[in-house]
């Protein structure tokens, strides 16, 4: 096993975590299954969300009994102090604790901090002061806001996406964050599905050692590759160092992360899907971004209303609206080729 320090917590665990946003699509048997063994495996790290649906109740019932086993990590949307304190009472109920471990603001477009109007970061002190939170942190899409979260000082770890396929941007706030001592957590460890080689993405992470990659676990299969990266970390060797520069060299430029922060859209586009299709096709199974239920979500891409709401939302500062017309153009080129 790889244990690492999260920065200057304290809190040391495995280096590879778990992500448990994609659990709330399985059966609360399934998750607690899965979670028990992604802990037998070795990690002991599980990052959920208020915002995950049933997530934090599945964490809560596969630990239960065992909660100083583990190390637990959860995030509020709250927009004032009075929605903070129901999300956190209710994040403590359905995870069946009296304290969080790592208490996010949860993509926020504002850094919060002491004295201000929405009085989120004031809570949180109360809330760490009464043991209810060990750590405040911050998750986050935008490189502005996650900068001024690392120079505040405020903070005790950042969650932002990272994978092989980040920028020099991305790599300064790593470098940022363990200059200040703060801890690096990283999302999309798998580029929102466009990284396909698991051992791939996890050889680069070994490459990085103030960062904890969680990795967004929902099959036996999935969570199995990855407890083989616990028990013996993955070398990055000449054919994974192949596979990286491959995959760079084929999405290198602006593409769409899948955040799905531009959602909802007044048109009823899924633009986080739709904005990114030719991709996944060059790198799923092709049948499966074909069947009439994707024709039907992309012929909506005709109802865009280019009002630019998806475009002000991007946080990555993406021109949604034409990446959409690239796709949709694309897409109907590749079908034909399919069904000629």
């Amino acid at each position: 096993m790889h244990k690492i320090t999260l920065g200057n917590t304290g809190l040391t665990i495995e280096k590879n975590g778990f992500g448990c946003l994609p659990i709330q699509r399985i059966t609360k048997d399934e998750a607690v299954a899965l979670l028990r063994r992604a802990y037998d495996g070795g990690m002991t790290f599980f990052d959920t969300a208020r915002a995950y649906s049933d997530s934090e109740e599945k964490v809560g019932a596969a630990f239960s009994g065992m909660r100083d086993k583990v190390v637990i990590a959860s995030k509020t949307q709250a927009k004032t102090a009075k929605e903070m304190w129901a999300d956190l009472e209710t994040s403590l109920k359905t995870l069946g604790t009296d304290y969080i471990d790592i208490y996010q603001f949860h993509n926020p477009s504002f850094c919060p901090k002491p004295g201000g109007e929405d009085g989120l970061y004031d809570a949180a002190l109360q809330a760490k002061a009464e043991g209810k939170i060990r750590h405040i942190s911050i998750t986050n899409h935008r490189l502005s806001v996650a900068s001024e979260a690392i120079d505040s000082g405020l903070y005790a770890t950042l969650q932002f996406p990272f994978s092989y396929l980040s920028g020099e941007q991305e790599l300064q706030l790593v470098k940022k964050c363990e200059e200040k001592g703060m801890g690096f957590i990283a999302m999309k460890a798998m580029a929102g599905g466009l990284i396909q080689n698991g051992r791939a993405a996890a050889a680069y992470m070994e490459t990085m050692p103030t960062v904890v990659p969680i990795w967004g676990v929902q099959h036996g299969w999935e969570l199995e590759e990855f407890l083989a990266c616990v028990k013996e970390p993955i070398p990055l060797t000449e054919e994974l160092r192949s596979v990286i520069d491959k995959d760079r060299k084929e999405l290198s430029g602006d593409f769409c992360r899948a955040c799905g922060y531009c959602m909802p859209c007044p048109a009823g586009i899924e633009i986080n899907n739709c904005a990114r299709i030719v991709l996944m096709l060059r790198r799923a199974p092709a049948a499966d971004w074909l069947t009439p239920e994707w024709q039907e979500k992309m012929k909506k891409v005709e109802g865009c209303l280019h009002c630019g709401q998806c475009q002000s939302k991007c946080p990555y500062g993406l021109d949604t609206p034409r990446l959409l017309e690239e796709n949709y153009q694309e897409y109907w080129k590749i079908l034909a080729a399919h069904q000629g």
